[in-house]
């Protein structure tokens, strides 16, 4: 009898420590693991989702590349048009100019120069049948001289005087592109300029001897 009361105070004294040492917090259910997986899962596809970067750039934020922006050239400007004001239109303005004024040959035009006292130069072009062909090819002549002299405009301008021009059109204008009678129209230019410092120069030479 004492054996037994002995044993069984025993057992229940393990029993108590063994209640004892077990751990107060219980570990989590099924369905609460389930639900802490499912928000995890939530937060991992957020942030999978989430564009590179995220956090670093403002709104405000400047570029990574910046353009550089190339200053305007300013440039002068120069009319290269042809308005009516710088044309010759009246037979008589044509007829005066080849009565009076001087000519020069270059290679595919002859030209006739006479001071007008204007502010401008202004041109007038011939492309007679029998010096160059048919209409079209009249109309092509011309426009090759009218080019000529309207992309000119620079060396045009640094003539002192300002003269009517005459441009007479020759056959062999028609086999060649606008880069040979513009060049050919310059050239007459310049035999244009060394005229006028000839002239000036006997003008000067002449005083002096009068004097």
């Amino acid at each position: 009898m004492l054996k037994l009361i002995v044993l069984t105070y025993a057992q229940g004294v393990n029993i108590t420590n063994d209640q004892e040492n077990l751990p107060t917090e219980q570990p989590p259910s099924r369905e609460e693991t389930r639900v802490s997986l499912t928000n995890g899962d939530e937060k991992r596809a957020r942030r999978d989702c989430a564009p590179s970067g995220e956090g670093t750039q403002t709104p405000d934020s400047a570029p990574l590349l910046k353009t550089t922006e190339t200053p305007e050239l300013k440039i002068e400007k120069l009319d290269f048009s042809l308005p009516k004001a710088e044309r010759l239109r009246k037979p008589a303005e044509f007829q005066l100019v080849y009565k009076n004024g001087k000519r020069f040959d270059g290679r595919f035009m002859s030209a006739f120069i006479l001071p007008n006292n204007l502010p401008v130069h202004r041109l007038g072009i011939t492309a007679s049948r029998k010096a160059v062909g048919n209409a079209v090819e009249r109309n092509r002549a011309k426009r090759l001289l009218r080019e000529a002299f309207r992309l000119s405009k620079i060396e045009l301008s640094s003539l002192p005087i300002r003269y009517d021009f005459v441009i007479n059109a020759r056959r062999n204008l028609l086999t060649v592109k606008m880069q040979e009678p513009l060049a050919d129209f310059r050239k007459i230019l310049g035999q244009i300029k060394k005229y006028e410092e000839d002239s000036q120069q006997k003008t000067v030479e002449a005083n002096l001897t009068a004097e």
